[in-house]
């Protein structure tokens, strides 16, 4: 068991270290360019009001505060999907549910949930659950967007959960999609597994009963 823990710990760290990049690369490529780019144009409204043409450092300023808040606006997404403010207050079952009615009002899509059963997971695995089954979401839209999307988590052997994600998306998963649901998986010491077909993609995962007391 000692050994079993070790290894796991590792594999935690090694998922938070991945995650750490990833939230590194976002940070520098999105909203740390967009406001140095917010910085160059106050610099020149600056210098247009110096120079007394109030109108062009007018419109320049409305450019910096669309772009300010387009910034925003990314911030506060990656915020929530570090950590929705229902997950932490309501539980993984609100968290999904509040997650797939937002994406399927705006992509159309006939959302199926039966998640119930994973509230026996702890906070830690619930958040790691949640994301793996935003990032199932989201990349199936990505692909599609698909007209259905199911999540179905059921008591499996011994006590472990098993989760199955189903999506009619049409294209393949990008391996660099399918990695990060894997370094997710992870977090979880779980076995996944994803099929791809024409006709769109199934995902399982088999999370042990220990991850419902962490």
């Amino acid at each position: 068991m000692d050994a079993s823990r070790r290894e796991l710990t590792e594999q935690v760290l090694a998922a938070e270290q991945d995650e750490r990049r990833r939230i590194a690369l976002f940070l520098h490529d999105g909203p740390v360019q967009s406001l140095a780019g917010v910085a160059l144009l106050l610099d020149a409204a600056t210098d247009f009001v110096r120079r007394g043409e109030s109108g062009r450092a007018v419109e320049i300023m409305e450019k910096a505060l669309i772009r300010t808040r387009t910034t925003i606006g990314e911030l506060r997404d990656l915020s929530f999907n570090l950590e929705p403010v229902v997950l932490r207050d309501h539980g993984l079952t609100s968290a999904v549910t509040a997650l797939a009615q937002e994406k399927g009002m705006e992509h159309g899509i006939e959302v199926d949930l039966a998640v119930a059963a994973a509230e026996v997971l702890g906070e830690r695995a619930q958040a790691a659950l949640y994301q793996i089954v935003r990032e199932a979401l989201e990349g199936a839209i990505r692909r599609g967007p698909p007209k259905t999307f199911a999540v179905n988590v059921t008591q499996g052997a011994e006590g472990s959960l098993d989760v199955l994600i189903t999506d009619d998306a049409p294209s393949e998963r990008r391996r660099r999609s399918i990695e990060v649901l894997e370094e997710r998986a992870r977090t979880l010491g779980a076995a996944l597994t994803v099929e791809q077909e024409d006709s769109g993609s199934t995902m399982r995962l088999v999370i042990p009963v220990y991850a419902g007391s962490e």
